[in-house]
């Protein structure tokens, strides 16, 4: 496996440091760096607490923590954020945008996101054609549920 560095400022000093969670995923959690309380039905950019440098043709993925939603009971608005490597400013924020189901209150540290590097997609050139001539599975988004 290829390493990468990715330079980051640090906005807040109260937040932890980014890092990986052991044996678990290679998934790195991003954390709250203001205390924030929400209304059911507010939206608001949570502010992550860095700015980042990627290397140069890679791009961020940010989406939700599998528990975000039943421990504040938030939704990421654009189910997926991308960070390209153009936003590596210093006032270039990490912001989660998020729409609140219920009252809640968040606070310095508390994870609620996530993020990995991927390097962009390469050139796509795009084949017309009047059959694929593969087996059909019913469409995406209509598999059971068991």
């Amino acid at each position: 496996m290829r390493e990468e560095t990715i330079r980051i400022k640090y906005h807040n000093k109260e937040i932890e440091k980014l890092t990986y969670i052991d044996g678990k995923s290679d998934w790195i959690d991003l954390r709250v760096a203001e205390d924030v309380s929400l209304k059911k039905g507010d939206f608001r950019l949570i502010d992550m607490g860095i700015s980042v440098e990627l290397p140069r043709g890679y791009e961020m993925l940010i989406v939700a923590r599998s528990s975000t939603f039943k421990n504040f009971g938030l939704i990421q608005t654009n189910a997926m954020g991308v960070v390209d490597e153009s936003y590596c400013g210093d006032d270039d924020i990490i912001r989660m945008p998020v729409y609140a189901t219920r009252d809640c209150e968040l606070h310095v540290n508390d994870r609620i996101a996530q993020f990995r590097i991927l390097e962009h997609q390469p050139k796509i050139t795009f084949e017309e054609t009047d059959h694929l001539d593969n087996k059909s599975r019913g469409g995406f988004g209509s598999t059971g549920v068991k």
